[in-house]
């Protein structure tokens, strides 16, 4: 069987994996107060908006359903 990705083998793919892996590490930082407070607030409104959007839609549902 011919191997059907150009050419590159498992071992430059993973290379290129750690390589790029060890780029971000590299750039990563620990957040400040201030910046993990407005990550927090932004996902706590984001899981409140799903959670809101998928209970009206169940009770739309839910009225759908009784009346036929």
């Amino acid at each position: 069987m011919e191997n059907n990705n150009n050419g590159v083998g498992i071992k430059t793919k993973l290379t290129s994996f750690v390589l790029q892996c060890k780029r971000v590490w590299h750039v990563l930082r620990k957040p400040t107060n201030e910046e993990f407070k407005s990550i927090s607030k932004v996902s706590a409104l984001g899981i409140l908006a799903i959670g809101l959007i998928g209970f009206v839609l169940s009770d739309l549902i839910k009225i759908f359903l009784r009346i036929f």
